[in-house]
């Protein structure tokens, strides 16, 4: 091509090439095919603006490698295309690896290609294991059953001694006196009428001549005069009898003797227990069922990060001998770009597998409770070694031990249980209630100043003092009784009558839900038959079908070979058996999971391995 005639070319078709860049993958290769049969080559600048995301550069390491491995033949084909546009295309091709690698470091995306990074090894019995220790959501029931234990121990208190104590103190700062404004109060102001008749009347009675009555206030007078020769200072205008420190302590104690509610709830207490054990037996049941979908989940996503790497490795080797076949001449082109094409969409095709593995690995992780950045190696593999067990289980044994040893219709059974002893509960409020008590208590009276006046008995005017102790006798009084206490409701407005409406309702609720539980139970089972039998006969089909993919792509291999066939018709045939390979992969795990779902239906107790029955005839 003379330089007029590509200046000219490259005057009408570079404004093309800026409007390929806005527009799609397609058109951009279009375009840069007619630039490329001008002659003219592509800037290596505007070849590095078509570069993608780096997102997808991850795969680009590898494709190096394969570049890098290429035939010297085809290496040195290349090196004899100087000057022209097929060696720009690769100078632009170069510079958008290198970008694809900065990207590549710049994201931290290396993580994700080492996909079998080092960790403890768990076989699908060792997470199930691990789960049936840590899972949060067993660890939740099992404290259902803590509680319950609790309740059962209250329930039971109710009918066990009350013991209660009690104490009291009092400082009077200031006590009113219960007799002011009353004459009342002469009597304790410094001698008492009734001592003055006592001394008249033994003065009258007695044969001494020299002892005669006195007037009151003659009395009176004497009294005083002895309290000051005693050194007594006589108080008076208080109440006399207040004290200054009071003290009470007492102890009660109750014991029932009968009380209908306390024995039902102690009846509804211990169900409560019994169902929450069941549903932590369901609870392990779910646990294991939901560890193994997890897991063969994950070995799916492995396996098809393996799979996926077979075919970026045949979309590799493809890819080399299309560039041997272009350098020769046998093909155009054109045939490259497509299988380069084809090659980096397998490999963004192996990045995506690989984090979909890390999404289903964290996933087991949080099935099994364990920490998400706890590193794991999944050490099973998809196969079916026993692939004819419970071929031969009948839908109605199934059924039938599904009813026997589902955990969930037990609950269901103990909650109508719970609801009748409820019931129970309402209707005992109907009879008295029979403790015995006991009280006993002691009260003190003690004043701040203890220093008492002492009166000679036989003569009224002689006087002396005495000071007690803080734990006289006389300060302090214990006291003591017993009996039977009877409490009976007898009208309460008819709240009782409609609470035993109330659970009756309940009751019949209770019932209807394990009717409803038992039809959910037989449609389980039934389906979890249907499901592992159809997964059964997927497999059948697809190893079938997984060995006519692999033969025809050695076929198509060889046909290339011998130059009789297309890279496409290639490329077509390893698509299929991708595909073939993965959907084999597919229905392995499905009948996995539909072995597992049917013991789950079937309530196979969490971590036995031994069936319940044999055949359909037990």
């Amino acid at each position: 091509m003379t330089p007029t005639f590509r200046h000219l070319a490259a005057t009408l078709l570079n404004p093309y090439w800026s409007y390929a860049q806005t527009g799609s993958a397609g058109l951009k290769v279009l375009t840069g095919l007619l630039l490329f049969a001008s002659g003219i080559g592509i800037p290596r600048a505007a070849w590095a603006q078509t570069a993608p995301d780096s997102s997808v550069s991850v795969a680009e390491t590898s494709r190096e490698r394969a570049v890098s491995h290429l035939p010297a033949s085809a290496d040195s084909s290349e090196r004899s295309l100087n000057g022209s546009g097929e060696t720009q295309l690769e100078v632009g091709l170069s510079h958008q690896r290198e970008l694809r690698q900065r990207g590549l470091k710049q994201r931290g995306l290396a993580q994700a290609e080492d996909s079998t990074q080092e960790g403890t090894e768990l076989s699908v019995k060792a997470a199930i294991r691990l789960a049936l220790e840590e899972n949060y959501s067993l660890r939740d029931v099992k404290l259902d059953v803590a509680n319950a234990d609790a309740q059962v121990r209250e329930a039971w208190g109710a009918l066990y001694p009350q013991i209660n104590a009690t104490g009291s103190y009092t400082r009077n700062i200031k006590t009113a006196n219960p007799f002011a404004g009353s004459d009342v109060t002469g009597l304790f102001s410094g001698g008492g009428a009734t001592e003055w008749v006592t001394f008249n009347e033994q003065a009258r009675t007695d044969d001494n001549a020299q002892t005669e009555p006195i007037t009151i206030g003659e009395f009176r007078e004497r009294q005083r005069q002895g309290r000051r020769e005693a050194g007594i200072t006589p108080g008076g205008g208080g109440n006399p009898f207040g004290v200054d420190n009071e003290f009470i302590g007492a102890i009660s104690v109750r014991q029932t003797l009968y009380n209908g509610q306390a024995f039902s709830a102690i009846d509804g207490a211990q169900t409560l227990k019994q169902l929450n054990k069941k549903a932590v037996d369901r609870q392990q049941q779910v646990t294991v069922n939901e560890v193994r979908q997890a897991y063969y989940d994950a070995l799916l996503a492995r396996r098809q990060v393996s799979v996926t790497q077979q075919s970026v490795e045949r979309a590799r080797e493809t890819y080399q001998e299309i560039t041997q076949q272009v350098s020769t001449g046998t093909v155009p082109k054109s045939e490259r770009l497509g299988a380069e094409v084809e090659y980096k969409n397998q490999q963004s095709q192996l990045i995506q597998a690989r984090a979909d593995y890390q999404t289903a690995v964290d996933g087991l992780k949080r099935v099994i409770g364990i920490d998400v950045d706890r590193p794991i190696q999944l050490s099973g593999t998809l196969d079916t070694e026993n692939r004819g067990e419970y071929r031969q289980v009948s839908v109605t044994d199934a059924v039938q031990e599904a009813i026997s040893n589902r955990p969930d219709l037990e609950q269901a059974r103990l909650s109508a249980e719970l609801q009748e002893v409820r019931k129970d509960t309402e209707q005992s409020s109907y009879l008295p209630t029979v403790a015995a008590v006991a009280n006993l208590s002691m009260s003190g009276r003690v004043p701040d100043n203890r220093t008492v006046t002492l009166s000679d008995p036989n003569d009224p005017f002689e006087f002396d003092t005495n000071t007690r102790d803080f734990f006289a006798d006389s300060y302090w009084n214990p006291s003591a009784s017993v009996g039977i206490e009877l409490s009976w409701t007898i009208f309460s407005g008819f709240q009782r009558q409609s609470r035993i409406q109330q659970q009756e309702v309940a009751l019949r609720r209770a019932n209807l839900q394990v009717n409803q539980l038992l039809q959910s139970v037989r449609q389980e089972v039934r389906r979890a038959i249907r499901d592992l039998e159809a997964a059964r006969e997927r497999i059948g089909a697809q190893e079938t079908t997984l060995e006519t993919a692999r033969t025809n792509y050695e076929f198509a291999q060889q046909r290339l070979k011998e130059g009789v066939s297309s890279p496409l018709q290639v490329r077509e045939a390893s698509r299929q058996l991708d595909q073939s390979r993965l959907n084999y992969l597919r229905s392995v795990r499905d009948y996995l999971q539909a072995k597992s779902a049917l013991e789950t239906a079937l309530g196979i107790p969490a971590g036995t391995e031994e069936n319940l029955f044999q055949t359909a005839s037990r």
